[in-house]
Protein backbone atom coordinates (compact mmCIF):
# COMPACT_ATOMS: atom_id res chain seq x y z
CA UNK A 1 0.00 0.00 0.00
CA UNK A 2 2.71 2.52 0.83
CA UNK A 3 4.44 1.96 -3.07
CA UNK A 4 0.96 2.74 -4.09
CA UNK A 5 0.71 5.69 -2.15
CA UNK A 6 3.97 6.74 -3.36
CA UNK A 7 3.57 6.36 -7.03
CA UNK A 8 -0.06 8.06 -6.43
CA UNK A 9 1.44 11.08 -4.97
CA UNK A 10 4.33 11.14 -7.15
CA UNK A 11 1.52 10.73 -10.45
CA UNK A 12 -0.07 13.77 -8.60
CA UNK A 13 3.04 15.89 -7.98
CA UNK A 14 3.89 15.81 -11.74
CA UNK A 15 0.17 16.43 -12.94
CA UNK A 16 0.40 19.82 -10.58
CA UNK A 17 3.36 20.44 -11.83
CA UNK A 18 2.30 20.44 -15.74
CA UNK A 19 -0.95 22.22 -15.18
CA UNK A 20 1.69 25.08 -13.33
CA UNK A 21 3.80 25.14 -15.85
CA UNK A 22 1.13 25.57 -18.95
CA UNK A 23 -0.82 27.53 -16.90
CA UNK A 24 2.87 30.10 -16.48
CA UNK A 25 3.53 29.45 -20.02
CA UNK A 26 3.54 32.98 -22.26
CA UNK A 27 3.53 32.93 -26.21
CA UNK A 28 5.34 34.80 -28.64
CA UNK A 29 4.19 37.13 -31.27
CA UNK A 30 5.59 37.83 -34.04
CA UNK A 31 5.36 40.67 -37.39
CA UNK A 32 5.95 39.19 -40.62
CA UNK A 33 5.95 40.96 -43.87
CA UNK A 34 8.06 43.73 -44.09
CA UNK A 35 11.09 41.71 -45.37
CA UNK A 36 11.72 39.46 -48.50
CA UNK A 37 14.34 38.46 -46.74
CA UNK A 38 12.86 36.89 -43.84
CA UNK A 39 11.50 33.26 -45.26
CA UNK A 40 7.89 32.60 -46.43
CA UNK A 41 4.83 32.40 -43.64
CA UNK A 42 5.17 28.53 -44.28
CA UNK A 43 8.64 28.41 -43.14
CA UNK A 44 8.08 31.28 -39.98
CA UNK A 45 5.02 28.77 -38.90
CA UNK A 46 7.07 25.86 -39.25
CA UNK A 47 10.12 26.64 -36.92
CA UNK A 48 6.89 26.16 -34.09
CA UNK A 49 8.58 29.65 -32.28
CA UNK A 50 5.69 31.66 -32.57
CA UNK A 51 2.06 31.92 -31.47
CA UNK A 52 0.84 34.65 -33.02
CA UNK A 53 1.59 35.51 -36.71
CA UNK A 54 0.93 39.58 -37.78
CA UNK A 55 0.70 40.28 -41.38
CA UNK A 56 2.41 43.80 -41.84
CA UNK A 57 0.57 45.90 -43.11
CA UNK A 58 -2.22 46.98 -44.52
CA UNK A 59 -1.36 50.59 -44.32
CA UNK A 60 -3.74 52.26 -47.00
CA UNK A 61 -7.73 52.48 -45.71
CA UNK A 62 -9.88 54.57 -44.77
CA UNK A 63 -11.31 58.24 -46.07
CA UNK A 64 -12.72 56.61 -48.88
CA UNK A 65 -9.17 55.15 -50.39
CA UNK A 66 -9.31 52.13 -51.92
CA UNK A 67 -7.75 50.00 -49.24
CA UNK A 68 -4.27 48.23 -50.36
CA UNK A 69 -1.88 45.61 -47.89
CA UNK A 70 2.05 45.84 -48.55
CA UNK A 71 3.79 42.93 -47.91
CA UNK A 72 7.13 44.64 -49.02
CA UNK A 73 8.59 42.02 -52.06
CA UNK A 74 6.76 39.00 -50.66
CA UNK A 75 3.90 39.04 -53.59
CA UNK A 76 2.62 42.06 -55.39
CA UNK A 77 -1.21 42.85 -54.30
CA UNK A 78 -1.49 44.77 -57.82
CA UNK A 79 -1.67 41.71 -60.17
CA UNK A 80 -3.49 39.87 -57.20
CA UNK A 81 -0.19 37.75 -56.29
CA UNK A 82 -0.92 37.73 -52.24
CA UNK A 83 -3.50 35.05 -53.31
CA UNK A 84 -0.95 32.58 -53.14
CA UNK A 85 -0.42 33.37 -48.90
CA UNK A 86 -3.83 31.19 -49.00
CA UNK A 87 -2.03 27.37 -48.36
CA UNK A 88 0.44 29.34 -46.27
CA UNK A 89 -2.35 30.72 -44.02
CA UNK A 90 -3.83 27.57 -43.75
CA UNK A 91 -1.03 25.79 -42.66
CA UNK A 92 -0.07 27.92 -39.73
CA UNK A 93 -3.76 27.34 -38.74
CA UNK A 94 -3.43 23.93 -38.98
CA UNK A 95 -0.48 24.31 -36.20
CA UNK A 96 -2.67 26.18 -33.98
CA UNK A 97 -0.78 29.51 -34.54
CA UNK A 98 -3.35 32.92 -35.18
CA UNK A 99 -2.85 34.77 -38.40
CA UNK A 100 -3.74 38.38 -38.12
CA UNK A 101 -4.17 41.49 -40.64
CA UNK A 102 -2.13 44.39 -39.10
CA UNK A 103 -3.48 47.75 -39.81
CA UNK A 104 -1.46 50.97 -40.27
CA UNK A 105 2.37 51.09 -39.50
CA UNK A 106 4.83 53.53 -38.81
CA UNK A 107 4.32 54.70 -42.95
CA UNK A 108 0.82 54.69 -44.06
CA UNK A 109 -1.63 56.61 -45.45
CA UNK A 110 -4.40 55.70 -43.26
CA UNK A 111 -7.12 57.43 -40.95
CA UNK A 112 -10.83 57.10 -40.28
CA UNK A 113 -12.74 60.17 -41.28
CA UNK A 114 -15.93 59.45 -39.18
CA UNK A 115 -17.99 56.21 -37.77
CA UNK A 116 -19.59 55.43 -40.54
CA UNK A 117 -15.97 55.24 -42.46
CA UNK A 118 -14.98 52.69 -39.50
CA UNK A 119 -18.53 50.52 -40.23
CA UNK A 120 -17.52 50.64 -44.32
CA UNK A 121 -13.50 50.10 -43.40
CA UNK A 122 -14.85 47.34 -41.04
CA UNK A 123 -17.48 45.52 -43.83
CA UNK A 124 -14.58 45.63 -46.24
CA UNK A 125 -12.08 43.58 -43.33
CA UNK A 126 -14.91 41.07 -42.95
CA UNK A 127 -15.47 40.29 -46.94
CA UNK A 128 -12.11 40.66 -48.02
CA UNK A 129 -10.01 38.78 -45.19
CA UNK A 130 -12.50 37.52 -42.43
CA UNK A 131 -15.63 35.37 -42.67
CA UNK A 132 -17.22 36.99 -45.08
CA UNK A 133 -17.02 36.99 -49.08
CA UNK A 134 -15.93 38.98 -51.76
CA UNK A 135 -14.41 38.38 -55.31
CA UNK A 136 -11.26 39.65 -55.11
CA UNK A 137 -9.74 38.35 -51.49
CA UNK A 138 -6.37 39.47 -51.27
CA UNK A 139 -5.59 36.65 -49.81
CA UNK A 140 -7.61 34.17 -51.48
CA UNK A 141 -10.06 32.05 -49.71
CA UNK A 142 -8.01 31.75 -46.21
CA UNK A 143 -10.12 33.23 -43.27
CA UNK A 144 -7.77 35.17 -40.79
CA UNK A 145 -7.88 34.81 -37.21
CA UNK A 146 -8.47 38.60 -36.27
CA UNK A 147 -7.13 42.19 -37.22
CA UNK A 148 -4.24 44.25 -35.31
CA UNK A 149 -4.55 47.87 -34.70
CA UNK A 150 -0.68 49.11 -35.34
CA UNK A 151 -2.05 52.67 -35.46
CA UNK A 152 1.12 55.11 -35.46
CA UNK A 153 0.11 57.90 -37.54
CA UNK A 154 -3.53 59.67 -39.12
CA UNK A 155 -5.95 60.64 -35.95
CA UNK A 156 -6.64 58.77 -32.80
CA UNK A 157 -10.37 59.06 -33.47
CA UNK A 158 -12.84 56.36 -34.20
CA UNK A 159 -10.81 53.09 -33.72
CA UNK A 160 -12.96 52.32 -31.43
CA UNK A 161 -15.99 52.52 -33.57
CA UNK A 162 -14.10 50.25 -35.98
CA UNK A 163 -12.95 47.61 -32.82
CA UNK A 164 -17.16 47.61 -32.36
CA UNK A 165 -17.95 46.98 -35.85
CA UNK A 166 -15.31 44.18 -36.18
CA UNK A 167 -16.39 42.58 -32.67
CA UNK A 168 -20.05 42.38 -33.89
CA UNK A 169 -19.17 39.95 -36.83
CA UNK A 170 -17.29 37.66 -33.84
CA UNK A 171 -21.25 36.60 -33.27
CA UNK A 172 -21.81 35.20 -36.51
CA UNK A 173 -19.21 32.27 -37.08
CA UNK A 174 -15.34 32.00 -35.39
CA UNK A 175 -14.30 34.84 -32.80
CA UNK A 176 -12.95 37.93 -34.56
CA UNK A 177 -9.69 37.88 -32.44
CA UNK A 178 -8.75 42.17 -31.90
CA UNK A 179 -5.19 42.69 -31.24
CA UNK A 180 -3.36 46.06 -31.00
CA UNK A 181 0.83 47.36 -30.29
CA UNK A 182 -0.02 50.71 -28.42
CA UNK A 183 3.61 52.68 -27.57
CA UNK A 184 4.55 52.22 -23.75
CA UNK A 185 3.82 55.79 -22.89
CA UNK A 186 0.26 55.72 -20.95
CA UNK A 187 -2.31 55.99 -22.47
CA UNK A 188 -1.11 55.46 -26.02
CA UNK A 189 -1.78 58.71 -28.06
CA UNK A 190 -3.05 57.04 -31.05
CA UNK A 191 -5.44 53.66 -29.64
CA UNK A 192 -5.73 54.39 -25.82
CA UNK A 193 -9.27 55.32 -26.67
CA UNK A 194 -10.82 52.43 -28.35
CA UNK A 195 -8.62 50.21 -25.76
CA UNK A 196 -11.20 51.46 -23.81
CA UNK A 197 -13.74 49.30 -25.44
CA UNK A 198 -12.41 46.59 -23.38
CA UNK A 199 -13.00 44.75 -26.94
CA UNK A 200 -9.45 43.84 -27.57
CA UNK A 201 -7.95 40.09 -26.91
CA UNK A 202 -4.31 40.76 -26.94
CA UNK A 203 -1.84 44.27 -26.44
CA UNK A 204 1.54 43.58 -27.16
CA UNK A 205 2.81 47.04 -25.98
CA UNK A 206 5.56 48.55 -27.56
CA UNK A 207 8.81 48.90 -25.31
CA UNK A 208 11.32 50.32 -27.31
CA UNK A 209 11.59 53.66 -28.86
CA UNK A 210 10.19 54.94 -26.06
CA UNK A 211 12.99 55.57 -23.23
CA UNK A 212 10.99 56.95 -20.38
CA UNK A 213 9.24 53.81 -20.01
CA UNK A 214 11.73 50.45 -21.54
CA UNK A 215 14.40 48.46 -20.12
CA UNK A 216 17.68 50.40 -20.16
CA UNK A 217 21.33 49.04 -19.71
CA UNK A 218 20.05 46.58 -16.69
CA UNK A 219 17.55 49.17 -14.80
CA UNK A 220 14.10 47.73 -15.01
CA UNK A 221 12.34 50.48 -13.05
CA UNK A 222 11.08 52.77 -15.90
CA UNK A 223 9.71 49.30 -17.92
CA UNK A 224 8.41 48.02 -14.68
CA UNK A 225 6.65 50.67 -13.87
CA UNK A 226 4.85 51.08 -17.28
CA UNK A 227 4.01 47.47 -17.24
CA UNK A 228 2.03 47.62 -14.13
CA UNK A 229 0.25 50.59 -15.19
CA UNK A 230 -0.95 48.59 -18.69
CA UNK A 231 -1.52 45.77 -16.76
CA UNK A 232 -3.83 47.22 -14.60
CA UNK A 233 -5.56 49.87 -16.28
CA UNK A 234 -6.49 48.33 -19.74
CA UNK A 235 -9.56 46.04 -20.02
CA UNK A 236 -7.68 43.42 -22.24
CA UNK A 237 -7.12 39.64 -22.04
CA UNK A 238 -3.21 39.71 -22.07
CA UNK A 239 -0.28 42.05 -22.45
CA UNK A 240 2.40 41.17 -23.94
CA UNK A 241 5.80 42.56 -23.60
CA UNK A 242 6.85 44.08 -27.35
CA UNK A 243 10.30 44.30 -28.12
CA UNK A 244 12.92 44.28 -30.90
CA UNK A 245 14.38 41.11 -31.57
CA UNK A 246 17.68 42.69 -32.73
CA UNK A 247 19.71 46.35 -31.75
CA UNK A 248 19.32 47.11 -35.42
CA UNK A 249 15.48 46.44 -35.54
CA UNK A 250 15.02 49.76 -33.56
CA UNK A 251 16.39 52.74 -32.35
CA UNK A 252 16.23 51.81 -28.95
CA UNK A 253 14.66 49.22 -26.14
CA UNK A 254 16.35 45.90 -27.71
CA UNK A 255 17.23 43.81 -24.57
CA UNK A 256 19.76 40.89 -24.31
CA UNK A 257 18.61 37.30 -23.87
CA UNK A 258 20.53 37.28 -20.40
CA UNK A 259 18.76 40.17 -19.71
CA UNK A 260 15.38 39.50 -20.10
CA UNK A 261 15.02 36.16 -18.93
CA UNK A 262 17.13 36.84 -15.46
CA UNK A 263 15.64 40.44 -14.64
CA UNK A 264 12.70 41.55 -16.81
CA UNK A 265 10.38 38.51 -16.97
CA UNK A 266 10.48 37.45 -13.91
CA UNK A 267 9.49 41.01 -12.33
CA UNK A 268 6.61 41.08 -15.10
CA UNK A 269 5.71 37.12 -15.28
CA UNK A 270 3.64 36.93 -11.74
CA UNK A 271 0.89 39.50 -13.22
CA UNK A 272 -2.34 37.26 -14.35
CA UNK A 273 -2.22 39.54 -17.54
CA UNK A 274 0.99 38.78 -18.88
CA UNK A 275 0.54 36.76 -21.98
CA UNK A 276 4.06 37.08 -23.08
CA UNK A 277 6.38 38.58 -25.81
CA UNK A 278 5.47 40.40 -28.92
CA UNK A 279 8.71 40.51 -31.49
CA UNK A 280 10.02 43.21 -34.03
CA UNK A 281 10.03 41.37 -36.47
CA UNK A 282 10.89 37.85 -38.30
CA UNK A 283 13.56 39.13 -40.20
CA UNK A 284 15.54 40.85 -37.30
CA UNK A 285 14.37 37.68 -35.39
CA UNK A 286 16.24 35.37 -38.12
CA UNK A 287 19.52 37.47 -37.79
CA UNK A 288 19.80 36.72 -34.02
CA UNK A 289 17.39 33.44 -33.13
CA UNK A 290 16.01 35.59 -30.53
CA UNK A 291 12.72 33.42 -29.77
CA UNK A 292 14.58 30.19 -29.94
CA UNK A 293 16.73 31.37 -26.87
CA UNK A 294 14.36 32.98 -24.74
CA UNK A 295 10.89 30.23 -25.84
CA UNK A 296 11.68 28.12 -22.57
CA UNK A 297 11.20 30.41 -20.58
CA UNK A 298 8.76 32.83 -21.92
Amino acid sequence: MAIKSAILLAFATSVILVLVTSIDAGDIAIYWGQNSDEGTLAETCATRNYDFVNLAFLPTFGNGQTPMINLAGHCDPYSNGCTNLSSDIKSCQAQGIKVILSLGGGAGSYYLASSDDARHVATYLWNNFLGGQSASRPFGDAILDGIDFDIEGGTNQHWDDLAKYLSGYSQRSKKVYLTAAPQCPFPDAWVGGALKTGLFDYVWVQFYNNPQCQYTDGDITNLEQAWKQWTTDVPATKIFLGLPASPEAAGSGFIPVSDLTSQVLPAIKGSVMYGGVMLWSKYYDDQTGYSSAIRNDV
